[in-house]
């Protein structure tokens, strides 16, 4: 395994270097006298553009390019990428200056990672690296197997895939590598979306076992990395109340809280999405796991379903909703707690009496708080009454960074509805 000297290990408290030290040559970015470096050296890891001197140099840096940020007194605090492009305008990489950004560099970031999954999980399907929390920020990697597939969704990780790529073969032994460039974050670093093979051949959609239940991602294809590692744990909290029960699986991409209900024993199962392509590999899922004949789809807009489904007097003893981000940030809250009041308001009278509710939002800009708040509005105007019974997040696969609140964004709430 390949080594490379870093303090990404470090503790927090390590010791400033005084200002003036002797540092590498790379150029040098600096905060603004009011900038607040405290939570930085505390392990915060972004610098927004307000909070940078983008002097004429600065500004001429290339998107992803390395620089040494210092405080306002001119000490180091670390080194950084810079975009200027970005509201991000900086990412912390490493609190030592001098760190060289090469194949090693990453391997020894890898390794960690890959220690953590090996110990969580029997076999290598998980997400290996979840951005910031794994201390590369802006790049998640998800594991099927002996193919990985990775999301640079920063400039800095766009212009060092290659050494990313071949720490992550030696790493991990995998064969098949997919470069995955599409998304919402790609688009805010100023990036061109594609999704390209960088190693390796992927020719059919790949079997995922979890929760007792076989998958299917499509990794050159299909939404994100191609299957949401995210909510295994949740599955697995709903699949234990789904024994003998009718299912309801709102958004269920390619089967996800369907397929996890049928392992545990629910009756039937119907799962509803807006995306054929989805809803052909979660009957593809059904079929390899022998479930098919209790499985049957939906295509058509949530909401609109919802509300046929409502007019029908179709009832289901758990019904699950697991939307898309309605509020991916902060100036689209108010609109997507909006949205999530309106599932829940929809959802709700669809459960048969004494039945179970779950609902979900992978908004890092509405807090569990808010979240929680507005499911309860929208099932009390659907005229139901429900206490929590769960509270879920992400598996550990996906860990937080205790500073940035965005490494934790996703929100699982299974109520118990009256009789």
């Amino acid at each position: 395994m390949m080594t490379s000297p870093s303090s990404f290990d470090a503790p927090a408290q390590t010791e400033i270097p005084p200002a003036g030290a002797p540092l590498t040559g790379r150029p040098v970015v600096r905060l603004k006298p009011k900038a607040e470096a405290r939570a930085i050296r505390h392990g915060f890891p972004w610098v927004y553009a307000d909070e940078l001197v983008t002097d004429r140099r600065t500004q001429g840096l290339a998107p992803g390019a390395l620089a040494v940020l210092e405080d306002g007194d001119r000490r180091p605090l670390g080194l950084v990428t810079v975009n200027t492009r970005s509201k991000i305008i900086a990412r912390m990489l490493d609190r030592d200056p001098e760190a060289v950004i090469d194949a090693a560099w990453f391997a020894t970031r890898l390794s960690r990672a890959l220690a953590l999954r090996e110990r969580l999980f029997d076999a290598p399907f998980y997400r290996l690296i979840h951005a910031e929390a794994d201390g590369l920020p802006g790049i998640v990697i998800d594991r099927f197997g002996d193919t990985a597939v990775v999301q640079p969704n920063a400039a800095w990780a766009e212009a060092h895939l290659p050494a990313l790529v071949a720490a992550l073969v030696e790493i991990t032994g995998v064969a098949h590598v997919v470069k995955n460039g599409t998304g919402r974050a790609r688009g805010l670093e100023g990036l061109a979306e594609e999704t390209t093979l960088l190693a390796g051949a992927v020719s059919a959609p790949i079997a995922v076992p979890m929760n007792g239940a076989t998958y299917l991602a499509d990794v050159m294809g299909g939404q994100k990395t191609g299957l949401f590692y995210d909510q295994r744990p949740n599955h697995a909290f709903a699949a234990r109340l789904a024994k003998g029960a009718r299912v309801l699986d709102l958004f269920s991409h390619v089967g996800g809280f369907a397929l996890a209900a049928l392992a545990g024993g629910a009756a039937s199962a119907l799962s509803v999405d807006a995306s054929a392509a989805a809803l052909a590999l979660a009957g593809q899922g059904a079929e390899a796991s022998g479930f098919a004949p209790r499985f049957a789809t939906r295509q058509g807009d949530a909401f609109e379903v919802l509300e046929a489904l409502g007019a029908e007097g179709a009832r289901f003893d758990l019904v699950i909703c697991d939307p898309p981000a309605f509020a991916p940030a902060k100036p689209a809250l108010e609109a997507g707690l909006r949205a999530y009041e309106r599932v829940a308001r929809l959802a709700a009278p669809l459960v048969a009496p004494g039945g179970y509710l779950v609902l979900c939002s992978c908004s890092h800009a509405a807090d569990l708080s808010a979240f929680r708040n507005a499911c309860a509005r929208g099932i009390g105007r659907g005229g139901r009454r429900g206490q929590i019974i769960y509270t879920g997040f992400a598996g550990p696969d996906h860990p937080i960074l205790p500073q940035l609140a965005e490494s934790g964004y996703l929100k699982s709430l299974v109520f118990h509805l009256d009789g």
